[in-house]
C-alpha cells in the first residue's frame, strides 16, 4: 500500500502511481487556504494561530451560499421554494403536507421527526426548499422520494437517519432509501448526512439529469450514492466536497451518466471486509463520462475505477494506503465547458470536508428572501414570513426604489431588512401618505410593530410635499416602530415633519430602538416618541423652513414618567442649512395632553450647529420644558453652551445614563456590543 498523487492517465485495468507530495507542502497548501480564508470571514473566524485548520468553507462556499452550483445551477438553474412562504414543521403531517404541497415552500425543518410508520418515505413535489435548522433537523427511521416530473428542489442541512433492519446489509429486503430521485431534474442536495438506511443513502434513477450533490456525510452503511438504473446517457452530475466514510460501494457508483464531474471530495476508513470487488471509491460504468479532480482517497480499495465502455479523466487527487485499480482512460468533457467553478488544493480537503461537510450550525437559521427577484415587492417577503416566525428571516432588498408602504405586524418577529447595494442610497423605501390619511400608523412608509427587527443599509423616505397641498395633518413619516429590540444599522430617514417616530404599544409599556452610524432628516419633531431609543455615532440635519427664528425642533420625546431611559443622542452630529440662533433641540411631548408622558432626553458628545438657539428647549401644548427631563452632557460646536436654560447632566449621572444603560432593560439587551 503507497500514497499517490495522481494527475496523468493509465490503460484499462493498470494503475500509475506518481510522486508523492511531500508532507511539508501538504501542510503549506493549508494553511495558506486558512489564511486567505480568515481574510473574508471577519475577525472572530480568523483569530488563531497560522497553523490552525481551515477556518471558511470550500471553495465553492455551499456552506455560505445559497444558490445551486455546478450542473444544478444551469438551464434556468435550481431555486427551490424561492418565492413561496416559509414555514417551520416539527412533525412528519406538517412535512408531508407542506412538502407535497402544490405551491412553492420553504421549509424549515427544526427538531427531529421521527417517522411512522418506520421506513416510510415523504413525498417531495417540485419547487420546494427542505432546509434543518441549525443541526436540529432530522429524518429518523424514514426518508424523502421525488418522482417523475419533480423539479426545482433544494435539500440542505439535514441528517436523515437509521431506517437500517439488521439483517439486511444488502437492502434487498426493504427499500429504505434516505433519498430517492426517479426522472427529476434540477435538484441540490447539500450539507446533509446520511446515515445507517435501508437501503440507498442517494439513488439517483432513470434519467434525473441537472443535478448537484455537495458538502454531504455519507457513512455507516452500504451502498451510499448509485446513479443509474436506465439505459439512456442523460444524467449530468457535479459532485463535489462530499465526505465518504466507512460505507462499502457507490461512492458514487455512476451508470451511463452523460457528464459526472467529481471534485474535492473525501473518502476515507472503507469497510474492511475482505470484498475483493464490490468494496469500491467511484466507479464509472457503462458509458459514463466521468471527470475527478482533486480528491483525497484515504484507506480505499479500488478509490477509482471505469468499465471499458467508460471515459475516466483523473487529475490532482491524492491516494494514501489504497489498494487495486486506478484507472484512467479516454478524454472524459472539459467541465468548465459547462461552468466556472473552483478547486481547493487536495492535500486541504480531509481538513475542509471533514469540517464544512455535513449539518451545520448556521445554516437554516437565517432565511434569505430575495426583493425582487423572488418576490416582487417588500410587503410581499413580508407576506411570506409565517405568523409567529421562530426563526431569523432575512429580506435582501436589491439596488431600487421601492415604492410602497411596508407593514410588519407584531406576529412576525426576528426579520432583517438588508440593502443589498453597496450603500445605503441604492435600496429605497419611499411612499408620500400625510398623517391627515390614517395618522402616524397609516401615514408611516415602514411601520414596525413586531419585536426583533433589524434594518440594515436602507433609506426610507416619506415624499409628501407638505407645500403643495393644505392639509389639517402634514406630519409625514418615513418610519414609525413600536417593537421592542429594533435596531437599525447605517440607514437613513428622510423627510420634514414626524420623520421617526419611535413608540411602544401603550404608554407603560417599555420599547428600545438602537440607531447606528445613520442619517435622520427633518424639521419638526422629526424624532419623537415614547420608546427607549438611542442615537448612536450618527448624523442629524435638522432641515430649514425658511425662518429666521423657529424653524423646528429635533426631539419630542412623550416618554413614560416610571421610564428613566428616554431619547440618547450619543456621539453624534448635528448639521443644519437654517439660519443660526433658529431650531430647537426639542420639546416635550404629551399625547391627548396625558400628564404621565414626561419626555426624558440626554445630548451626550455631540456637536451642535449655529442653528440651534441659545434657549434650546421649548414647551408644547401647555407643558413646560422645564418639567421635563432634558439635558445635555459634554455637547460641543457652535451651537453648544452652558447658560441656566441648558440643564447639564453631572458626571456621576452622566456614568448611569450611558449606551448599555438606555438598552439593557431586563434581558440585558446590548446590540452596540456586536457592531
Amino acid at each position: 500500500m503507497t500514497q499517490h498523487h495522481h494527475s496523468g492517465s493509465a490503460r484499462p485495468g493498470s494503475a500509475r502511481p506518481g510522486s508523492a507530495r511531500p508532507l511539508p507542502r501538504a501542510l503549506a497548501a493549508v494553511t495558506a487556504f486558512a489564511a486567505a480564508l480568515a481574510l473574508a470571514v471577519g475577525p472572530a473566524e480568523a483569530a488563531g494561530p497560522a497553523s490552525a485548520a481551515p477556518s471558511g468553507p470550500p471553495g465553492n462556499a455551499p456552506a455560505s451560499s445559497g444558490s445551486a452550483h455546478g450542473f444544478a445551477s444551469l438551464a434556468g438553474g435550481t431555486s427551490g421554494g424561492r418565492g413561496g412562504k416559509v414555514v417551520t414543521v416539527r412533525t412528519q403531517a406538517d412535512l408531508a403536507a407542506y412538502a407535497g404541497a402544490t405551491e412553492p415552500y420553504i421549509i424549515r425543518i427544526a427538531s427531529a421527526i421521527t417517522f411512522d410508520p418506520f421506513g416510510d418515505e415523504v413525498k417531495v413535489a417540485s419547487d420546494k426548499t427542505l432546509i434543518g435548522v441549525g443541526v436540529n433537523g432530522e429524518l429518523v427511521g424514514g426518508g424523502l422520494r421525488l418522482t417523475a416530473g419533480t423539479h426545482n428542489v433544494i435539500i440542505r442541512n439535514l441528517t436523515i437517519r437509521d431506517s437500517y433492519v439488521e439483517g439486511d446489509w444488502d437492502g434487498k429486503t426493504n427499500d429504505f432509501d434516505a433519498i430517492q430521485l426517479d426522472s427529476v431534474h434540477h435538484v441540490w442536495i447539500d450539507h446533509n448526512r446520511f446515515t445507517h438506511m435501508g437501503d440507498g443513502l442517494i439513488d439517483l434513477r432513470k434519467d434525473s439529469d441537472y443535478i448537484t450533490v455537495s458538502a454531504n456525510r455519507f457513512d455507516t452503511h452500504n451502498k451510499a450514492f448509485g446513479i443509474g438504473w436506465t439505459p439512456n446517457v442523460v444524467t449530468k452530475v457535479t459532485i463535489d466536497h462530499n465526505w465518504f466514510q466507512g460505507t462499502k460501494q457507490r461512492n458514487p457508483s455512476a451508470d451511463n451518466c452523460a457528464y459526472a464531474h467529481l471534485y474535492n471530495n473525501y473518502l476515507s476508513a472503507q469497510v474492511a471486509d475482505g470484498d475483493p470487488v464490490w468494496s469500491y471509491g467511484n466507479w464509472a460504468r457503462g458509458r459514463t463520462k466521468m471527470v475527478i479532480e482533486n480528491s483525497y482517497y484515504r484507506d480505499v480499495q479500488h478509490p477509482y475505477q471505469a468499465d471499458a465502455t467508460a471515459e475516466l479523466v483523473q487529475r490532482g487527487s491524492i491516494t494514501r494506503n489504497t489498494t487495486g485499480r486506478h484507472d484512467a482512460w479516454g478524454k472524459a468533457f472539459d467541465p468548465k465547458s459547462f461552468y466556472s467553478y473552483r478547486l481547493d488544493p487536495a492535500a486541504a480537503v480531509p481538513a475542509l470536508v471533514t469540517r464544512f461537510s455535513g449539518p451545520q450550525r448556521t445554516l437554516g437559521t437565517d432565511t434569505p428572501l430575495n426583493v425582487p427577484a423572488d418576490y416582487p415587492t417588500v410587503q410581499a417577503a413580508v407576506d411570506a414570513v409565517p405568523a409567529g416566525n421562530d426563526g431569523r428571516i432575512t429580506l435582501r432588498i436589491a439596488p431600487g426604489t421601492y415604492r410602497e408602504q411596508v407593514r410588519i405586524p407584531k406576529t412576525k418577529p426576528q426579520l432583517t431588512l438588508f440593502g443589498t447595494g453597496s450603500d445605503r442610497a441604492k435600496s429605497v423605501i419611499v411612499h408620500n401618505t400625510p398623517n391627515e390619511y390614517g395618522g402616524s400608523s397609516g401615514s408611516a412608509t415602514v411601520l414596525i410593530d413586531s419585536n426583533d427587527v433589524t434594518a440594515r443599509n436602507l433609506t426610507f423616505v416619506n415624499d409628501f410635499d407638505e407645500a403643495a397641498v393644505e392639509l389639517n395633518g402634514e406630519q409625514a413619516l418615513a418610519m414609525k416602530t413600536t417593537g421592542d429590540r429594533i435596531t437599525f444599522v447605517n440607514t437613513a430617514f428622510k423627510g420634514n415633519q414626524d420623520t421617526l417616530m419611535t413608540n411602544s404599544p401603550g404608554l407603560e409599556s417599555i420599547s428600545r430602538v438602537y440607531i447606528r452610524d445613520s442619517f435622520i432628516e427633518g424639521d419638526v419633531d422629526f424624532i419623537y416618541g415614547r420608546a427607549t431609543t438611542v442615537i448612536d455615532r450618527s448624523l442629524i440635519k435638522a432641515l430649514s423652513r425658511g425662518s429666521t427664528t423657529n424653524n423646528g425642533y429635533v426631539v419630542a420625546p412623550s416618554t413614560w414618567t416610571g421610564n428613566p431611559y428616554g431619547f440618547l443622542i450619543n456621539r453624534s452630529r448635528i448639521v443644519s442649512d437654517a439660519p443660526a440662533n433658529s431650531f430647537h433641540l426639542g420639546r416635550p411631548w404629551h399625547p391627548s395632553g396625558d400628564p404621565l408622558a414626561i419626555g426624558q432626553t440626554l445630548i451626550r458628545d455631540t456637536e451642535l450647529p449655529a442653528a440651534i438657539l441659545g434657549t434650546p428647549w421649548a414647551d408644547m401644548g401647555g407643558f413646560s420644558w422645564r418639567d421635563a427631563r432634558f439635558a445635555e452632557y459634554r455637547t460641543y460646536g457652535p451651537g453648544a453652551a452652558v447658560t441656566p436654560d441648558r440643564p447639564q447632566m453631572s458626571a456621576a449621572d452622566a456614568a448611569r445614563h450611558e449606551v448599555g444603560d438606555y438598552l439593557a432593560g431586563a434581558d440585558g439587551w446590548a446590540p452596540h456590543r456586536s457592531l
